[in-house]
């Protein structure tokens, strides 16, 4: 239960401004590893630091339960992502916001990301 007030002490800490995105997603990404029916409940804040941030947890096994341990890799969180990330930790600790989420891309921008798509699988 402990575990489960920290990460809310964590979420309302970068939502106010405590803590920096790096040791948010370090709380975040453990807990959400650890399980424990708090999946679901992080599975918005999980979203955004995996794609903004791919790879970032390196899983090993162990002998202890559940069998893996969480290792968080050294890199800044990209700060073009902060802002989706502090809407994820609304949403996920119920609180209001006054920040605006990031701001979708342009048509051509979608447009061009489709071709990368398509040469890229093509290789």
């Amino acid at each position: 239960m402990s575990s489960v007030t920290s990460v809310n002490d964590d979420l309302a800490g970068y939502i106010a401004g405590r803590i920096t995105a790096e040791q948010l997603v370090g709380v975040v990404a453990a807990a959400y590893y650890q399980g424990e029916g708090r999946r679901e409940r992080l599975r918005p804040v999980m979203d955004v630091i995996e794609r903004a941030h791919p790879g970032i947890v390196e899983l090993r096994g162990t002998t202890d339960r559940p069998g893996f341990a969480v290792r968080l890799q050294e890199r800044p969180f990209p700060k073009q992502w902060e802002g989706a990330l502090r809407e994820a930790a609304v949403q996920v600790a119920g609180t209001e916001s006054n920040l605006s989420p990031l701001p979708s891309p342009s048509f051509l921008t979608r447009i061009l990301r489709a071709i990368r798509r398509v040469f890229s699988a093509l290789a």
